[in-house]
């Protein structure tokens, strides 16, 4: 837990969490906190660990990198493989696949990123002239809804452009869907709910997410049936077109008609207090310590 992203403090709270309930289902379970400076191997090697329950959120941790380290190392580790860690946690990849494999997905288009553009972002409004508003700007390659902003105005172009280009990697510019966002909770290919969630922000950021407690959940969605089984049907799609593994969460929006689009699949969901996942898993009977375990169990 822990690590080197942006993420990290939710990693932690994330870390905390999940030994609390291996632990409380009696397994020999150890934290291990990696911070800069340390290595991991050495990290991994010194606790003894014969298995990695990785709630590493973001770079390194959900990118492919830690999970081609365990398969170095040959220890198990939960979650997605290296393939499909790494294509979920590029959205310009996983784009490219879901909309290979039918899977609707918002219209988009890429920007330079940090490094081979103005990091003010004042080439925004021109290379986005013509681009119909309101629109969503965010990093290519992070999660929890790091650097994103939602542009309603031509004068906000430039400032979405320079937060997102605080963070590595190409800037992703997506038509804004107006509607409902459903999240969709995936255990070893197999769907177990959906959450809508209804934020007091403009979207589910990461204030709303960590740091706010007036963002209300609805178990089941507040949608037709037909509409939550498309989306429940989209979203296994998706992980399956990612190839993932163990568990994971699309997240997607839906219009007023009922019409779905996959945003995204987080193969290193949350399991802090108020994370989906666990929220979606209690909702069918399953406890977090269980929902640890089982998750635990997946690991390949």
């Amino acid at each position: 837990m822990g690590g080197l992203s942006a993420e990290r403090e939710v990693s932690l709270n994330t870390g905390r969490g999940v030994l609390a309930g291996l632990l409380e289902k009696g397994w020999d379970a150890v934290a291990v906190d990696w911070v800069a400076g340390r290595s991991l191997p050495q990290l991994l090697e010194a606790s003894g660990a014969r298995v990695v329950w990785n709630a590493l959120h973001g770079t390194y941790g959900e990118d492919g990198a830690v999970q081609g380290l365990c398969t170095c190392m040959q220890i198990a580790c939960t979650g997605s493989g290296i393939l499909a860690s790494a294509l979920a946690m590029d959205k310009v990849m996983s784009k490219r696949i879901f909309e290979s494999h039918g899977v609707p997905t918002p219209r988009w288009t890429l920007l330079p990123g940090a490094g081979s553009a103005p990091a003010d972002g004042r080439d925004g409004p021109a290379l986005l002239a013509g681009w119909p508003l309101p629109l969503v700007v965010k990093p290519a390659n992070e999660g929890s809804s790091v650097g994103v902003s939602v542009v309603d105005e031509p004068a906000q172009l430039a400032p979405a452009v320079a937060l997102a280009r605080r963070h590595h990697g190409p800037v992703l510019v997506e038509d804004y869907i107006a509607g409902t966002e459903v999240f969709v909770g995936i255990l070893d290919g197999e769907v177990l709910g959906s959450v809508e969630v209804r934020p007091k922000t403009r979207f589910y950021d990461y204030e709303a997410k960590y740091k706010r407690t007036d963002t209300t959940y609805l178990i089941p969605a507040e949608l037709p049936a037909p509409v939550i089984a498309r989306a429940h049907a989209l979203a296994l799609a998706a992980y399956k077109a990612l190839d993932c593994s163990g568990h994971a969460r699309p997240d997607l929006r839906i219009t007023a008609a009922g019409e779905a689009f996959v945003l995204e699949v987080n193969t290193l969901p949350g399991m802090t207090a108020t994370s989906l996942l666990p929220k979606i898993a209690k909702s069918i009977g399953v406890d977090y310590a269980t929902l640890c375990e089982r998750i635990l169990s997946s690991a390949i």
